[in-house]
């Protein structure tokens, strides 16, 4: 027998790996291949179906690639098997067979009705619905195809038909639903069965807004729907369906849920039984049947949340009031589970917070969400209590009345989050940067939660457009997101329709009439670039077309606020959170919100012309392209001196303006990276950016050729910076960059998360700049590596798995030499840019280098330092940096800490000028430390 070199590694339908289910009847079809072998490019590939049915792809194409068979029939389950041939003749056997499943309906085939309570007690009500019915005939299949306005939990005979949580998601309800498609053929039995569920009001029935202004724009009552279609041997097929002929009673012992306020659970109330046909619900009321015109369902695309992983208590505390407070180690999003047993009519209560200020919960941050569980034991042994429709984001949790002696073990704590699949690691020398580095990704595990969220534990948890426009490029670095992302896009897009083309802040749009209703830049930029980051990092030309009409409508909303191409004088957010903004006052940046808005208007014209090309559409991509160019030279012209200044001298501006690529004349450009560079140095290497500028900076200034002030300003540990939270013990990305103070206490401000992604969306630039693993083309077929150390790191990784398979590039320093390490995907190339080396091309393997390098940019060695040494000298040098503090310290504390905090570290004012009206001791002492800090020849500092 021929032994094969290579593989198939991979063979997938659509962008979900949870499930074999798609929503389409064409699905898209990707596969991989794994080899030992090197330079392995793919010449044709053959694909079979179940029906024998052959298909031919001719070339390099194996990402997305059209669904070459006949469509699936709704209920269809077709396998599919590949294979394929290198350029240079090897072939590949063929692959596992794949099982593709249709998890759509027919057209008009959704004839389900919405059910309720008839008379509920109250807004919210949690509720139980159930039918019996009979099987008479060996059941070939069944399925069960099901909804809410709410979240539901399915039973069938008593048994869970899913693992899955808070389903089936929030999507925008008005235009928009999903139903679930679940295989139910082992739960069915032979004559009687019941088919049940427990249904809460969760995103439906949640009040939004702000303070007082909190309302239910949805509905009052939760809702249910569902159709069970049971296949028999004989080839007949019986639908049952949500109707008049279903009961429906309260939630039982589920007495209240919401998403805000948490769950009450009284176990007292429990009815054993009663979703089987031990119990025939002979008391329940007929339900009610909703008459009002709801969206026909559509299939899932994306996966459902789920329990993805358990955390024990690290450890418990007492607070200062006497409370018992468990601490999991790590700020999550999810619930406690208990195991514990009491007497009848024990309420248990559970706060959750994610800080301790002084040792109690730090409650005022959650604003209105009380975040509060109440749990009454029945008394009947030990009991396994977990809330089923609600979440919190904690990482402490404070347990009043527990009965008896307290034992950690018996509290866990679940994690939950959509069931994403993991394609992107980053690890280096340095151990606060890792640290930063998972916090992104705990971030992102709380938020990506039915919908990208900004945070998960206030009164809020919305789908902000600007934090997740700034964060795709790390989402889909992190965790496969395609299908995730691409549900929310639809939503966007729907909402967008309702207001003639702008975009709403919030996706589904739950704040009505927020901010007036208007086009915000930043935000309503999600529609563009999204989809173009999907494209870039998934190779999905599909979601382009998908989302075209949407991002052309959002381009033409802004277009009309416009004026020979500059958006200014509306509304903005701008650079939301800039860290000198007062705490009530976050969108008071250093930078013009009429920059920010220009920036953004520019760049996704130019993302517009260019998807119109791809797509064909050649009059929009000249119309469009036109059009960007003059906004690009209007912005020139209105913001930039002829000198090499921006007209808000911010750092925010100049990234703008250097990685929007509004500004393209080279001597300007440099100018102006020159000049960030003053700014960042000026600020003494502490970040002077908002949601807007952050995840730009360190690509502009690297780009500029001031990559050590870009490493400087990573590595920075003083406040505001990235590490300066993980030095306070953050384990995910705060809102603020001061979430807490220096003194430990919360923010004043009236917003305060320790839980929001938008500034962890640097990692891209630690994926793509420090390690060096870039994509080149779209969904990486090109990739470049291109590794740029920088100072305080000894190694660097980064690997992630492209839909090609997985890449990776690894650096290590030895002494003056860089060895390298990449692998390559088969079926793509790598540039390969080593710093002091030409640039190559390469083919597909595992490959390794060594440079040497030259610290062409390390700081002059041959200057004593002293009071008269410029701020700018002192500031670019450690070593002097600590040793002016510690001597004015040892002096002054207070002046020590007011000039670290209020420095501005130019070049020209020295130290003397810095210590103006200080004894004569004071400034003796620092003259003599920083020539004591002063290298010796041939020593970096």
């Amino acid at each position: 027998m021929t032994a094969h070199v290579a593989r198939i590694g991979r063979l997938r339908a659509e962008t979900r790996d949870d499930s074999p289910a798609v929503a389409t009847p064409t699905p898209r079809l990707s596969w991989t291949v794994e080899t030992a072998g090197s330079g392995w490019v793919q010449a044709w590939a053959e694909l079979r179906d179940g029906s024998g049915a052959t298909a031919r792809v001719e070339g390099r194409d194996s990402v997305l690639v059209s669904w070459p068979f006949t469509p699936l029939a709704p209920d269809e389950v077709r396998t599919v098997e590949v294979r394929a041939a290198s350029t240079a003749g090897e072939e590949t056997p063929w692959s596992e067979p794949t099982v593709v499943e249709a998890a759509f309906l027919a057209d008009e085939a959704w004839t389900a009705r919405f059910i309720g309570l008839a008379a509920p007690g109250r807004p919210a009500q949690p509720i139980r619905v159930r039918r019996a019915f009979t099987v008479e005939q060996p059941v070939r299949r069944a399925r069960l195809f099901w909804t809410a306005l709410g979240a539901a939990e399915p039973q069938l005979n008593g048994v869970p038909t899913s693992e899955d949580v808070l389903s089936p998601g929030w999507t925008a309800y008005g235009d928009r639903l999903v139903h679930e498609t679940v295989d139910v053929t082992a739960l069915v039995e032979p004559g009687e069965n019941v088919l049940a569920a427990t249904v809460a009001g969760a995103w439906y029935t949640e009040r939004y807004g702000f303070f007082q202004f909190a309302e239910r724009i949805y509905g009052d009552q939760p809702r249910f729907a569902a159709q069970l279609q049971l296949d028999y041997l004989d080839g007949t097929t019986e639908t049952l369906v949500t109707d008049a002929s279903w009961s429906a009673a309260d939630g039982a012992e589920l007495v209240d849920s919401g998403i805000y306020a948490g769950e009450a659970i009284d176990t007292t109330l429990a009815e054993p039984g009663w979703s089987t046909t031990a119990s025939d619900a002979s008391t329940w009321a007929p339900a009610l049947v909703d008459d009002a015109t709801h969206p026909v369902p559509e299939a899932r695309i994306a996966a459902p949340v789920r329990r993805i992983e358990e955390r024990a208590v690290a450890e418990v505390l007492t607070s200062p009031s006497g409370s018992t407070i468990l601490d999991f180690g790590q700020n999550l999003v999810g619930r406690l589970r208990l195991t514990v047993a009491g007497p009848r009519g024990t309420t248990l209560t559970l706060r959750h917070a994610e800080v301790l200020d002084e040792g109690e919960l730090a409650l005022r941050p959650l604003r209105n969400a009380a975040a509060t569980d109440h749990v009454t034991l029945s008394g009947d042994g030990e009991q396994t209590i977990e809330p089923r429709f609600t979440f919190h984001g904690f990482r402490y949790a404070q347990i009043d009345g527990w009965p008896g002696t307290f034992d950690p073990a018996s509290v866990t704590a679940v994690v939950l989050h959509s069931d994403l699949t993991r394609t992107g690691w980053f690890s280096s020398s340095h151990e606060l940067l890792d640290r930063l580095h998972e916090n992104v990704v705990w971030g992102m595990r709380g938020n990506f939660l039915s919908i990208p969220t900004d945070c998960p534990q206030r009164d809020e948890r919305l789908g902000w457009t600007g934090d997740l426009q700034v964060f795709a490029p790390t989402a889909s670095f992190l965790y496969d997101s395609s299908a995730f992302l691409d549900s929310w896009l639809r939503d966007l897009a729907l909402e967008q329709g309702h207001q003639d083309g702008v975009v709403p802040m919030v996706v589904p749009a739950a704040l009505s009439g927020f901010a007036g209703g208007g086009p915000t830049a930043a935000w309503g930029d999600a529609a563009t670039v999204v989809p173009w980051v999907l494209h870039e990092r998934y190779g999905d030309l599909g979601i382009l077309r998908e989302q075209y009409p949407s991002m052309r409508s959002w381009v033409e909303a802004v277009l009309r606020v416009s004026t020979d191409g500059l958006w200014s004088n509306t509304f903005q957010l701008g650079d939301w959170l800039d860290p000198s903004a007062p705490p009530d006052q976050p969108a008071k940046a250093r930078v013009d919100s009429d920059i920010v808005a220009s920036a953004y208007h520019a760049r996704s014209l130019r993302i517009l012309a260019d998807t119109a090309g791809l797509l064909g559409e050649t009059a929009d991509a000249e119309r469009y392209g036109d059009l960007a160019e003059r906004s690009r030279a209007a912005f020139a012209a209105e913001y930039v001196t002829p000198g090499g200044r921006m007209m808000s001298d911010a750092p925010t501006a100049y990234a703008l303006a250097l990685r929007f690529d509004v500004v393209d004349d080279p001597t300007v450009r440099q100018r102006l990276a020159d000049r960030l560079a003053d700014l960042v140095r000026a600020d003494g290497y502490r970040i002077g950016t908002g949601f807007v500028g952050t995840p730009l900076i360190t690509d502009a200034l690297a780009d500029g050729g001031h990559l050590r002030a870009a490493g400087r300003l990573m590595l920075q540990t003083e406040n505001p910076s990235w590490l300066s939270p993980v030095t306070k013990g953050a384990t995910t990305i705060w809102e603020r960059w001061d979430s807490l103070l220096e003194d430990g206490s919360v923010n004043p401000g009236e917003m305060t998360s320790f839980n929001h992604y938008a500034l962890g969306a640097v990692a891209d630039w630690l994926h793509r700049t420090v390690a060096g693993l870039v994509p080149a083309a779209p969904g990486y077929r090109e990739l470049r590596i291109a590794p740029r150390p920088i100072d305080g790191l000894d190694h660097a990784e980064a690997r992630h798995v492209t839909p090609y398979g997985e890449a990776s590039v690894a650096w290590r320093r030895d002494g003056s030499s860089l060895r390298v390490s990449a692998v390559v995907p088969p079926n793509t190339t790598a540039t390969v840019a080593l710093p002091g080396a030409p640039e190559e091309t390469i083919g597909s393997g595992r490959h390794d280098w060594t440079v040497e390098v030259t610290d062409a940019g390390s700081t002059p060695d041959d200057i004593t330092l002293g009071l008269d040494s410029p701020l700018s000298e002192i500031i670019d040098r450690p070593a002097a940096y600590d040793a002016l503090l510690r001597s004015v310290g040892a002096h002054d504390q207070a002046k020590a800490d007011d000039i670290r905090r209020g420095t501005q570290w130019s070049r020209g004012r020295t130290v003397r000028q810095l210590l103006m009206f200080t004894p004569p001791s004071m400034l003796d002492d620092v003259d003599a430390a920083l020539a004591a800090a002063t290298p010796a020849p041939g020593v970096a500092r």
